[in-house]
């Protein structure tokens, strides 16, 4: 990363915010400054709330606090993830060709910040003594939306990365920005969540502030502000880049023939298949782990409120493990051989905690080892995950040159739509996965943790551990058919320069 005091003055000229329209400079763009890479970063934390929110508390705000049935949760979230998902490759084709005096990208980041931010705060004010079906097309009507306006902004600012840099390097470090800064803000709303709004809706008759619905408008609300600031801060910050981004291709007559036959074309590169298929398992684990997380803490290891907001504040950390960790794994090993041995690390040390659990050789709950036993176990494992998550989004960012030298397009958009087009389409089946194991182990709707048998949890965990390692491990055996490193990337730029 370049040091704020490396970068010529009249770099810092570019990098002030104007809503004009910025006339195209030709010639090499001038080095990103700290606060544009700031900035730039901080977008990531409206797609990091959003993903908190989905993964650790919309199933048990559904299920257990709303009363709607765990069945009928996942089978809404899996219906919007593959509704949504068809919105990823028109969005990533559109921003890829899109001419606009703003250029490619910014429209999307602007157009999408109000919708988002309103539609979350809504997800959490379901109708109140609503039926089942009711509550089932609110979640899933909300859900589609909320996810599609996410779309609008995520995959446009994702594919900002291999324009503002061509540097192998400085792409993982960007990323590594990014992820860290939507970890951070996707974990300060959810430990303010647990450490300070979950006590204060605690009453005489409930207990825990976890299952009084009143919280979570409130919840909502906060997490709707955090996403248009986050959003509006990004746009703004990186507008002065835009002369200096890739411009859209030649106008053309685009039919529907054209168009899949050149999306077709771009996304039949080997390197892309095989992150593809690993996206497709990497997908379907994360929803499952995800789906669960929260049951884990809550059932299985018995934390309380505060318990599982200090979980999440060792979040900090683990994000900051992600943040310096995989610059370096890049630089001393490469982004794919980094992420197979980050990787192996992270998922098979995974779900070590549950196995010694399931095994009966750790204390019982309540115990202060168990408390710290997880927290730390699960600051090392996360942050290793986050890791690898930064590289396998880097190595994606350097197929955009593979591929134009066999296209003759820059198709950015195109190959981030393409991987959070398979993340959606399968991660709700994950998701079923997860509601499929609370239902088979016995975990009923509206349970309390003390209405839990002893045997439902212990079969929560046993069901899990061996589907979710066995996904794990076989995206990692296909990551390693990947062929891009360093030197390819290198070559593929001289060869464009040519």
């Amino acid at each position: 990363m370049y040091n704020q005091s490396d970068t010529p003055a009249s770099a810092h000229s570019y990098d002030l915010p104007q809503l004009t329209h910025p006339p195209r400079r030709e010639g090499a763009p001038p080095p990103l400054s700290r606060p544009t890479k700031l900035v730039f970063g901080v977008g990531a934390i409206a797609p990091g709330v959003t993903a908190a929110a989905f993964d650790f508390f919309l199933l048990i705000f559904y299920s257990q606090v709303v009363g709607l049935d765990a069945r009928l949760v996942g089978l809404a979230l899996m219906i919007s993830l593959v509704c949504d998902a068809i919105s990823d490759p028109v969005v990533g084709y559109w921003s890829d060709n899109l001419r606009s005096r703003w250029g490619r990208r910014h429209p999307f980041l602007y157009a999408s910040a109000i919708p988002l931010a309103a539609s979350f705060y809504f997800l959490w004010t379901p109708p109140e003594n609503a039926s089942q079906t009711v509550l089932f097309w609110y979640l899933l009507s909300l859900s589609v939306i909320v996810r599609t306006a996410i779309t609008f902004y995520r995959t446009p600012a994702s594919a900002l990365v291999p324009e503002l840099t061509p540097d192998y390097h400085e792409r993982t470090s960007l990323y590594s920005l990014r992820y860290f800064l939507a970890w951070t803000g996707g974990t300060a709303v959810s430990v303010w969540t647990f450490a300070v709004l979950f006590p204060m809706f605690v009453t005489t008759t409930i207990a825990d502030g976890r299952f009084n619905r009143d919280a979570y408008p409130v919840y909502g609300l906060v997490g709707a502000l955090v996403i248009l600031l986050s959003i509006l801060v990004s746009a703004v910050g990186t507008h002065s880049r835009i002369p200096y981004l890739k411009s859209a291709p030649p106008k053309r007559q685009l039919t529907i023939r054209v168009i899949f036959g050149e999306l077709i074309e771009t996304l039949s590169n080997h390197s892309f298949g095989s992150l593809f298929i690993a996206a497709m398992l990497a997908a379907i684990a994360g929803g499952l782990a995800a789906g669960l997380s929260l049951y884990f803490l809550t059932y299985f290891w018995a934390f309380d409120e505060r318990q599982t907001g200090a979980i999440f504040m060792g979040t900090f950390l683990v994000a900051g493990i992600g943040l310096v960790l995989a610059p370096r794994a890049s630089r001393r090993f490469g982004k794919k051989r980094g992420a197979i041995m980050v990787g192996l690390v992270a998922f098979v040390g995974a779900p070590i905690p549950i196995i010694l659990r399931l095994l009966d050789l750790l204390p019982p709950n309540g115990t202060p080892f168990i408390f710290w036993f997880v927290a730390i176990t699960n600051v090392i494992d996360v942050g290793l995950i986050i890791c690898f998550q930064i590289l396998f989004a880097a190595m994606l960012a350097d197929l955009v040159e593979d591929s134009e030298l066999q296209t003759g397009r820059r198709s950015e958009g195109v190959f981030i739509a393409a991987e959070t087009f398979i993340d959606k389409a399968v991660r709700g089946i994950g998701v079923m996965a997860a509601t499929t194991i609370l239902t088979v182990a016995g975990l009923s709707p509206g349970a309390k943790p003390e209405d839990v048998s002893a045997d439902a949890i212990w079969r929560m965990g046993a069901y899990y551990v061996p589907i979710v390692l066995a996904l794990w491990m076989a995206m990692i055996a296909v990551i390693a058919t990947y062929r891009l490193d360093k030197t390819t990337h290198e070559e593929n730029l001289r060869k464009l320069a040519a």
